[in-house]
């Protein structure tokens, strides 16, 4: 007789006076979330956040140790990164004195040319960003890298906030604080230098397209040649080409250009006259990327408005918490290896290897299965469900931090050597082959993601830890967390923009117009469902963007949706053991429930609402299952119950 595992459910914490089938996700997290405070220095807290907490003291522990390592040893590079960092005795005393140089050269900046190098300059070393840059496979031909521009320019969220009247209160509060930032930083005349820095900020965020559209695969797919670049702006940029680009000259011979009629924009507002507008927006780029290496002060002001204004949080994290990030960021790899053998049991892949096996192949009966795809489009998606590459753990291939030079005592040139080694090592692919090998997220970094361009997903260490995964639970709570967090990646190959991708990364139009059409009926219907939802607490206007948030949401329906079938394929024909008094679909949708357990402060609420592609925790859980024909069955659901609803309002695409 075989022995049953532990459910891995908190069945104690249960809420007995709330009905999974009026409020699963409350009935499983209400107790947790009447009894719990979020922390001081968080925006949100739940079961991510728990994890990537523990995830941050591990890492603590590694660095710490490294701090005494031989000299000349990589692990010694992330003992003197970080102890650059704690040093606040060095750090106050040279006050604003880091930024001396870079303001003088601002100062000295006499036309648009040299103002378009330095701001090239400064994008490589992490001071600026006025044009978006990064390095992908070209969704054209996914065998070559290629530039992609992005707009950018922005020191607010996103454009909506420069127009938006429920955002003239956080307008105000941006203007007060840039112009105490200047103060402090020592930048004169700091009530005009925010005035205008700001009024360019608000020119630029009106060229910018909105969150939604900035989604479309298809329209942000513009490749053009340096010469077409040029037309579009109609202003010499290779002054800013050559300063971000150093080490790779023939890079920009052709790139995506990502919303060109950001582009044309902001060529109209790079003119003679708007040059001392510029210049100070470009002194409020600088001062803000160096206000957490400054003195106590600047990083309290900044804080003050980023934490706190922005996400409500009251107080900054701890210095040693700061410190772990900063060093994450520049060394993220060379942590994660020590990481990996400290924290990731062998076990672990060989576990996540078969859920992952167990779940592509559930999509492959699904897809086999679908009544409303044509065979020709069928065998095109099974044809990309074969080709998925799954990446668990830990890269193969670590990182080479060789060339990166770290002075212990040297925290504002570290950070700028750390910045141009990664943009370089970036720009560097063009013309090189495509590096399969390369992880876009650290190992102990608790996500999880998948990449169109290469149709890979990806699973670090981190996440494959409880509430997510256990190996010693049975496995229905698995498939409920980290399986169905493996099948919402997979289904992100097929959400409305990954599916316009092929098996080998190229943007392509593979489905009929018929699928097209028949998907996109469905979604129509996952969007007006989302569009819908209001967050407890919040006023109605405040609802989800079921535009914004449909490729999530795709991915979430589909995952939890393929996990089912994926924990039903495990059994192998057995029955499942009842539990807990619970039987297995049961405890995989409990489970489902348990694994978005968050609370999140109002300023943030509303901040996601404005910019996140995910919906809130409580509607990723408790909307998602009321598509669910399994829910219904599970827990005896009628039209009597909160989650209802009528089998014809039931959207099923995979």
């Amino acid at each position: 007789m075989t022995d049953v595992l532990p459910s891995g459910l908190e069945t104690s914490e249960f809420s007995s006076d709330i009905r999974p089938q009026d409020d699963l996700y409350r009935h499983v997290n209400g107790a947790w979330l009447a009894r719990t405070e979020i922390p001081g220095d968080k925006a949100r807290w739940g079961s991510f956040h728990l994890l990537a907490e523990q995830a941050e003291k591990d890492v603590r522990t590694i660095i710490e140790e490294s701090q005494d390592a031989e000299d000349g040893t990589l692990a010694r590079k992330i003992g003197d990164l970080f102890a650059s960092f704690m040093d606040t005795e060095r750090i106050a005393a040279a006050g604003v004195s880091p930024l001396a140089d870079t303001l003088a050269q601002i100062d000295a900046i006499d036309d648009v040319s040299a103002f378009l190098r330095t701001v090239g300059e400064y994008d490589r070393d992490g001071r600026a960003h006025l044009i978006g840059l990064y390095i992908e496979p070209d969704p054209g031909n996914p065998e070559r890298y290629v530039p992609f521009l992005v707009q950018s320019g922005l020191s607010l969220p996103d454009e909506s906030y420069y127009r938006l009247d429920t955002f003239e209160g956080t307008r105000a509060s941006y203007r007060a604080h840039l112009e105490r930032l200047f103060a402090l930083a020592g930048v004169a005349d700091a009530a005009t230098q925010a005035d205008r820095s700001i009024a360019i900020e608000g020119e630029l965020a009106a060229h910018h397209w909105d969150n939604v559209r900035s989604r479309d695969a298809v329209a942000t797919y513009n490749l053009k040649t340096w010469d077409d670049i040029q037309s579009l702006v109609g202003v010499d940029l290779s002054p800013w080409r050559e300063a971000v680009a150093p080490t790779n000259p023939g890079a920009f011979a052709e790139a995506v250009v990502y919303q060109p009629s950001f582009l044309e924009g902001l060529g109209t507002l790079l003119t003679a006259d708007r040059l001392d507008d510029w210049k100070a927006w470009l002194r409020a780029q600088v001062v803000h990327a160096a206000a957490p290496y400054l003195t106590e002060e600047i990083v309290q002001e900044n804080f003050s408005f980023y934490g706190t204004e922005l996400t409500g949080v009251p107080t900054i994290r701890e210095r040693w918490k700061r410190g772990v990030s900063v060093t994450e960021g520049a060394l993220g790899e060379a942590i994660g290896k020590v990481y990996v053998e400290r924290h990731y049991p062998p076990t672990a892949k060989a576990a996540m290897d078969e859920l992952v096996a167990n779940l592509i192949e559930a999509y492959r009966q699904s897809i086999t299965d679908l009544e409303w795809m044509t065979a020709e489009t069928r065998e095109r998606a099974l044809a990309k469900l074969d080709a998925f590459t799954p990446k668990i753990g830990h890269p193969e291939v670590w990182r080479d931090y060789s060339t990166l030079m770290i002075d212990r005592d040297d925290l504002f040139g570290n950070v700028r050597r750390a910045a141009i080694f990664e943009h370089d090592r970036n720009v560097d692919k063009v013309g090189a082959p495509i590096d399969r090998t390369e992880w876009y997220m650290p190992p102990q970094m608790v996500n999880a993601y998948y990449n169109p361009l290469m149709n890979e997903i990806v699973f670090p260490a981190a996440i494959l830890q409880y509430p997510f995964f256990d190996a010693s639970r049975d496995a229905a709570a698995n498939y409920g967390g980290i399986g169905a967090v493996i099948g919402h990646e997979i289904g992100h190959g097929f959400d409305d923009q990954g599916s316009r991708y092929g098996g080998d990364g190229k943007l392509e139009d593979w489905w009929t117009d018929a699928d097209r059409a028949a998907f996109e009926e469905r979604t129509a219907a996952l969007i007006s469902q989302y569009d819908e939802l209001v967050p407890e607490g919040l006023d109605p206007e405040h609802h989800v963007n079921g535009a914004l948030t449909i490729g999530e949401n795709i991915g979430d329906l589909g995952g939890l949706g393929i996990a089912l079938k994926a924990y039903e394929l495990s059994l192998g024909g057995a029955e499942a053991p009842v539990i807990d008094g619970l039987t297995g679909v049961q405890r995989l949708l409990l489970s489902w429930a348990q694994v978005w357990q968050q609370k999140s402060r109002e300023a943030e609420t509303l901040r996601l609402l404005t910019i996140d592609p995910h919906s809130p925790n409580e509607f990723r859980c408790n909307q998602i299952v009321r598509n669910i024909d399994a829910f219904y069955r599970a827990f005896d659901v009628t039209e009597n119950d909160a989650l209802w609803l009528p089998e014809e309002s039931r959207v099923t695409i995979w």
